[in-house]
């Protein structure tokens, strides 16, 4: 199993039609071509910024393609990353106030420092 993962932050990315699905793939090709396909998707919306009449949207951030997830992201096999390149945060348990640590990676509506965990 590969993941694609975002460099700076390493949490990571979901799937381009699917924001609730993490980009996991079997093969290291698949996941390439994948990251190909959400590259392209990107320059698209940067094309279409760059193309505005309005300078600010030319400005964006998003105009930039060196930005995109080509550039951006990587490809790692899944138990490598959680080993090696995973990051955790120290959050605080909302109902406790206890510190504790926990993945990047984890969805708001798990976190015990969320409201959405304690209100299910």
């Amino acid at each position: 199993m590969y993941y694609i993962y975002d460099q700076h932050s390493t949490r990571i990315l979901s799937k381009e039609s699917k924001h609730w699905q993490q980009a996991a793939y079997k093969t290291m090709s698949a996941a390439q071509a994948a990251l190909t396909r959400m590259q392209k998707k990107y320059e698209k919306k940067a094309w279409a910024l760059k193309k505005s009449e309005f300078a600010w949207e030319r400005a964006r951030p998003e105009a930039k393609i060196e930005l995109g997830p080509l550039y951006t992201a990587a490809i790692a096999e899944a138990d490598y990353y959680h080993k090696n390149i995973e990051k955790f945060v120290t959050r605080t348990n909302m109902m406790s106030g206890k510190e504790y640590t926990e993945s990047v990676n984890t969805p708001n509506y798990m976190s015990p420092a969320s409201e959405a965990y304690w209100s299910m």
